[in-house]
């Protein structure tokens, strides 16, 4: 058979546009394709709910590819092993109990196939810049753009999206709570209404309020991860990534319960 190069691109783009329409009213949408974003992903699917999940980077998984200081593999707790192990990572008890270790490869990319089977669609390369508020002051959507027109400082008009709820998980950059930060300050469920900010490493107390912070941060908002911890003014965990993998799982599992 002799390839056709207009065969291979109208494929390529009737496929994406296939999974782009389907995606354009969903039950949750998530922004960050880190630990936490995959795993809420992950569990939305697997309870039959639509969920896309929109990474402005590449490639998906945040700090967890790189381990710690490029060191690809990941550290994490024993409240958190049964995440990994239960979609299939081979997690390995360290030397000292209830610490245990993963190949973080694995564990990024077997996190991502399994929420992707499960029914959630991933969109890489696309970046969040806005949010969508309805008449009574409620998330309920996102406008998105191309990376490459954000990197290039070109004046593009983004698309929107309609969703009933929206995870914040990406990261230390909480980059839609500060959209909602911008534009409606002091509204955030925060002590003073505002991202309290990341406080300095400590890794026992990070990884306990990352999971206390994964809630809603404003109507139809809600943050995980990282995002939490940067957004409620929790301190930063370092290469530990047990706190991730159950805050995705925690806004899952709250989102779930209200739709």
């Amino acid at each position: 058979m002799k390839l056709d190069e207009l065969v291979i691109t109208k494929a390529i783009v009737e496929g994406y546009f296939k999974k782009l329409m389907n995606c354009l009213e969903l039950d949750v949408a998530i922004v960050g394709g880190g630990p936490s974003g995959l795993v809420a992903a992950l569990e939305l699917a697997k309870a039959g709910k639509k969920v896309a999940l929109y990474e402005r980077k590449l490639s998906v998984g945040g700090g967890m590819w790189g381990g710690g200081m490029l060191f690809n593999e990941i550290v994490i707790q024993h409240e958190a092993k049964e995440i990994l192990e239960g979609v299939g990572v081979n997690v390995r008890p360290y030397e000292v109990e209830g610490y245990y270790t993963a190949d973080s490869v694995e564990a990024v990319s077997t996190l991502t196939s399994k929420a992707v089977k499960a029914g959630a669609t991933i969109f890489n390369a696309l970046s969040v810049e806005d949010v969508v508020v309805d008449d009574e002051e409620r998330i309920n959507g996102l406008v998105v753009n191309w990376t490459a027109v954000e990197m290039a400082g070109l004046h593009v008009d983004p698309l929107s999206i309609h969703c009933k709820y929206v995870i914040d998980a990406t990261g230390h950059d909480t980059e839609v709570v500060r959209v909602v930060a911008r534009k409606m300050p002091g509204r955030l469920f925060t002590a003073t209404g505002n991202i309290e900010g990341e406080k300095f490493m400590s890794p026992d107390r990070a990884e306990k309020l990352t999971i206390v912070n994964t809630r809603e941060v404003f109507p139809g908002l809600y943050v995980a991860g990282m995002a939490a911890n940067a957004t409620f003014g929790g301190p930063r965990m370092g290469p530990i990534f047990g706190g991730m993998l159950l805050s995705g799982a925690k806004a899952a599992r709250e989102i779930l319960s209200k739709i």
